[in-house]
């Protein structure tokens, strides 16, 4: 018997345009008839129904599909490259926050240096380059993440600049593999089932950088100027060439609405290829009546087409801010077409920036990529 969940109020567009075949194809998905009226009104309010979870665990959130995903076989991992400082974790946020830590974990290729600070001071190498990281013990883990077993990890200080560990990690459904070199090698990227690059302008990177740097690690602001000098060469030798394998890459740049980041915004570029596997009845729906009528801040949606490295993209960019109703009905497709509920990753805020607008978009397509890997089996590479 299905457990009833009392959930968030029905709201939002339908989950596709044939919703009770899309049920038949994905169990996780309920059409919203069926959601409304399964659960007892309450207050006179309806209520969703998310079928087979139960109410009281995965800390409020109520999914089929996470239970799926946890008896599920398959080791997901998601590889994100980019410099140094560039946000990284930024863009993968919003998917951590919809399916929690008992689902997802991170690796930082950081761990895999192979030279301490003092040691690459000495030798005058830079972390960018090959020399300075292990690649291939980082290789041997991810096969054995993927096999389901559990690897000793060491661990880089950033307080210390020393090598430490091992610790031991075990793997999570989903795992997010962050860092310079993620996708540098074919071994690497056979194990990943999504693979990203985040591209910041210089500019936006470098401001990035000495505000995580001097702020978060303690760096002296001098130091991280002069590391940043210095990592240029190898920044273009080793990381940037990564960016023809991301199965999509984001482009960062200054907001044309805050030029001088006074208020912290930025244009967000989503630069994606098709995927070979999609669910191609899954859409995400922008609400233009809250984007038109209420929000009284400046914001732009642009899209256009690009050729990178031989491969025809598209690239969609938001620019701005959006009122949060607006960006609502995304966080409202992603619970209809997965069954998660409730998602309210930027409930409280009036408006929502445009690269916390596209770390949602990015996450319902990973989503919509693990959802085919559920549906048909073998897509989860092994």
């Amino acid at each position: 018997m299905e457990d009833i969940c009392r959930g968030s109020p029905g709201r939002g567009a339908p989950a596709a345009a044939h919703p009770e075949r899309s049920a038949a194809r994905h169990p996780w998905i309920r059409t919203r008839h069926q959601r409304q009226n399964a659960c007892p009104a309450n207050g006179g309010q309806k209520r969703f129904l998310m079928p087979a979870a139960r109410c009281d665990d995965m800390d409020g959130v109520r999914l089929n599909f996470i239970r799926t995903i946890a008896a599920s076989e398959c080791i997901f991992i998601i590889g994100v490259a980019g410099d140094s400082g560039s946000g990284k974790t930024t863009f993968t946020r919003a998917l951590r926050e919809i399916f929690g830590n008992r689902l997802v974990s991170s690796i930082t290729m950081d761990d895999y240096h192979t030279l301490d600070r003092a040691a690459r001071a000495r030798e005058g190498i830079t972390p960018l380059h090959p020399a300075a990281n292990d690649t291939g013990l980082l290789e041997r883990h991810l096969a054995d993440l993927k096999a389901g077993r559990s690897i000793e990890k060491p661990v880089y200080n950033h307080d210390t600049g020393t090598l430490e560990g091992p610790v031991t990690f075990s793997p999570t459904k989903i795992i997010i593999v962050e860092g310079l070199h993620p996708l540098s090698t074919p071994a690497l990227r056979s194990h990943l089932d999504v693979m990203l690059f985040v591209d910041p302008v210089d500019d936006v990177k470098h401001a990035w950088k000495i505000r995580r740097d001097v702020g978060e690690r303690g760096y002296r602001r001098e130091d991280v100027m002069a590391e940043i000098k210095a990592r240029e060469p190898d920044y273009e030798a080793y990381v940037a060439p990564q960016k023809q394998y991301a199965d999509a890459i984001l482009r960062v740049a200054p907001s044309a609405y805050d030029p001088e980041g006074v208020r912290d915004l930025y244009a967000a570029t989503l630069i994606q290829e098709q995927f070979d596997h999609t669910i191609k009845n899954i859409t995400l729906p922008l609400d233009l009546f809250a984007m038109t009528s209420l929000s009284q801040r400046d914001f732009s949606i642009a899209f256009r087409a690009e050729t990178l490295y031989g491969r025809r993209m598209g690239a969609v960019t938001f620019d701005g801010e959006l009122a949060y109703e607006a960006v609502r009905r995304l966080e409202t497709a992603v619970e209809e077409q997965t069954g998660v509920a409730p998602i309210r990753i930027f409930e409280g805020k009036e408006y929502v920036t445009a690269t916390e607008a596209v770390s949602l978009i990015l996450a319902w397509r990973i989503i919509n990529r693990r959802i085919f890997v559920e549906q048909t089996g073998p897509g989860c590479r092994r």
